[in-house]
């Protein structure tokens, strides 16, 4: 008899290889699961939407909800197309629904897919939101869970994008954009956010041309469909090709925002949010507040004191960066994976309102993208950053938290140990304005090191010292 599978959302729902744990039995336990917390919190009656991506069997996947969803007497609100997880989140605030579900595995490689669960802010759901869910899973899983009656309810097909492109217009002033006569290359890596951008953009001057654009659940040329600089080479070079003015890409369910400037180069995901985050607060005035998890740029905490703007530091995950915004009205969220969210949006992550947010400021700033990076760092002084990800087996990894959780080093990488953050994995604050971050990935077997220093010798130095002390 095949062992209970072991489900748990981690950072952003979720994730598993298909025909593996990701079957159709425990994505209904899932959505059953979902059902099950709705009816004892006397939501049911607001109904949840359901969205699906490009992945392989998302639809069949969504549809096994919606039919679970509607067993229990909950109405559903399901994708008519394949389309981007911020238009999910949107979608159940536009609805008054009391949940969405998100089948995506976001960037995950080929073989993955996964389960969001949305919460009627149109956020990720709270960690609390989370630990009901997952009881009642857990009580499905084991067959102890109570009996419930209910009416066949229905499920309403409806048309996600163009209600989704209608909130981008209003949340932004796309006209600028529109008459501009910038050259954009946006680079959809065969995933749901394909057509969002020139649909957004058509009607003006503006000369927007689309690469990877076609739905593959492959992902081909690319290990997994992130907006990462090795998986960006063919939006680079594009870019140079055809003498565009910027390249902006989306990863497979399109709620992060990768760049490449006029030459080709790929920014860091830190700098595009510090980017953002100076044209936010010093063009458009807003200064309602940072949120951003422990592994942000400190160049965040920098622009904040220019602007006035306090900051709120979160564990990773907009799980908790959506709900910290909400408390505390902030302007701004981000995480260093590349997604952000934006005042008067929903408090999710969105890569075409970040990359419609880029655009923007290059209109006002009348710049191109290099020199704003370099307007940046005369602001608030050079930095450098770098992830790596080191794969492990399951056995290793009680031994690699037991090193995380209990590392105390006087210095790192010739840096002096200020002081530790270990609300998530931990953050070494050091000497030098620099930092470092080391955590286990919460959707994937993955360590993740990230330092940012001033410059590349330090940030090489760091690195080094930390696999040295996790002997990874």
């Amino acid at each position: 008899m095949k062992d209970r599978p072991n489900i748990k959302f981690g950072t952003d729902g979720w994730r598993a290889i298909i025909g593996e744990d990701f079957t159709f039995d425990n994505v209904r336990a899932c959505g059953e699961a979902v059902a099950r917390n709705l009816i004892q919190t006397e939501r049911a009656d607001q109904g949840v939407v359901v969205g699906f991506d490009t992945r392989f069997g998302s639809k069949r996947f969504a549809k096994a909800i919606t039919e679970t969803l509607n067993s229990f007497g909950i109405k559903t609100y399901i994708f008519d197309v394949p389309a981007p997880t911020p238009a999910c989140s949107f979608s159940v605030v536009d609805q008054k629904a009391a949940n969405g579900v998100m089948i995506t595995a976001s960037h995950n490689a080929p073989e993955w897919n996964g389960f969001k669960v949305k919460s009627n802010s149109g956020g990720s759901a709270a960690p609390e939101e989370i630990v009901d869910i997952e009881a009642h899973l857990h009580q499905v899983l084991e067959g102890t869970a109570n009996r419930i009656s209910a009416s066949q309810a229905q499920n309403h097909t409806f048309d996600v994008v163009t209600s989704y492109i209608e909130q981008l217009r209003r949340v932004i002033d796309v006209e600028p954009i529109k008459n501009s006569r910038l050259k954009v290359v946006v680079d959809s890596m065969h995933g749901s956010g394909a057509g969002i951008l020139p649909a957004v953009l058509n009607g003006g001057s503006i000369e927007v041309i689309e690469i990877r654009s076609e739905p593959n659940p492959d992902f081909p040329g690319m290990r997994q469909p992130e907006p990462i600089g090795p998986n960006l080479k063919p939006l680079s070079s594009t870019v140079r090709e055809m003498n565009a003015d910027i390249g902006i890409a989306l990863d497979g369910d399109a709620d992060r925002l990768g760049i490449v400037d006029e030459a080709g180069i790929f920014f860091s995901t830190l700098e595009v949010f510090s980017l953002l985050t100076d044209h936010f607060m010093g063009r458009k005035g807003e200064t309602g507040g940072i949120a951003c998890t422990i592994t942000m740029s400190s160049m965040v905490d920098k622009l904040s004191k220019n602007y006035g703007a306090p900051v709120f530091r979160t564990p990773v995950g907009f799980k908790y960066v959506g709900p910290t915004m909400i408390e505390n009205s902030c302007s701004m969220g981000g995480e260093e994976s590349g997604g952000y969210a934006f005042r008067g949006h929903v408090p999710e992550r969105d890569g075409a309102l970040s990359g419609l947010m880029f655009l923007e400021a290059m209109i006002m700033s009348g710049k191109r993208p290099s020199e704003l990076l370099n307007d940046l760092h005369d602001l608030v002084g050079p930095h450098v950053f770098k992830r790596v990800d080191v794969a492990y087996s399951e056995s290793k990894r009680t031994a690699i938290a037991n090193k995380i959780s209990s590392a105390l080093p006087d210095s790192i990488g010739g840096l002096t140990l200020e002081s530790c953050d270990r609300r998530d994995g931990v953050r070494f604050n050091l000497s030098n304005e620099s930092w470092a971050v080391v955590r286990m990935s919460g959707t994937e077997p993955l360590l993740r090191i990230y330092a940012e220093t001033p410059d590349e010798a330090s940030l090489s130095a760091v690195h080094a010292d930390l696999r040295k002390m996790l002997s990874v």
